[in-house]
C-alpha cells in the first residue's frame, strides 16, 4: 500500500503552539496517532477563533463538517514537548475547502496532515456555499 503523501504549501496563515500532556502517549511511550488528530481539531478550533469566530458551528450563519482527513506521520514526540501547528487553506470550492497542517517541534517535523472542511447548514440539514465574508479571510 503506498503511504500517504501530504504536499506542503509556501505560506502558513496560522499558527498555536500545544504541549503533549501525559493523556496523549501511547503505549510505545511517544504522541498518539488518535492525539494528532485531537491537535489539529483544537489547532482548527483556535484558527476560526482568531478570524473572531466563537466555534465551528458559527461562521457567518453556518458551521462546518469535517469531511476527511488524512495523516502522515513523520517523527516522535514525547510527554512535555511542545508542538508547534501551522495551518494554510487549499483547494477552496464553492462549498469546501482544505485545510492543510505542519506538526513540529523545534526543527523536527512530527506530522503532516489535511482536512476537508465542507460547510453545512445545521437548521436546514444540507450542505451550503462558503459565506462570502469567511471566504474572503480564509483566501488571504
Amino acid at each position: 500500500m503506498p503511504r500517504v503523501k501530504i504536499e506542503l504549501p509556501d505560506v502558513f496563515l496560522y499558527e498555536t503552539e500545544i504541549k503533549v500532556r501525559i493523556s496523549d502517549i501511547n503505549y510505545g511511550g511517544h504522541l498518539g496517532n488518535d492525539s494528532v488528530l485531537s491537535m489539529i481539531h483544537e489547532s482548527r478550533y483556535r484558527f476560526f477563533n482568531s478570524f473572531g469566530y466563537k466555534d465551528e458551528l458559527s461562521i457567518d450563519g453556518c458551521g462546518t463538517i469535517q469531511a476527511d482527513v488524512a495523516i502522515a506521520y513523520k517523527g516522535e514526540a514525547f510527554h512535555g514537548d511542545l508542538i508547534k501547528v501551522e495551518i494554510a487553506v487549499a483547494e477552496i470550492s464553492k462549498k469546501s475547502f482544505e485545510l492543510v497542517y505542519r506538526l513540529s517541534c523545534g526543527t523536527k517535523e512530527i506530522a503532516r496532515a489535511k482536512t476537508g472542511i465542507t460547510m453545512f447548514d445545521y437548521k436546514e440539514n444540507k450542505v451550503v456555499n462558503i459565506p462570502s465574508p469567511f471566504l474572503s479571510k480564509i483566501q488571504a
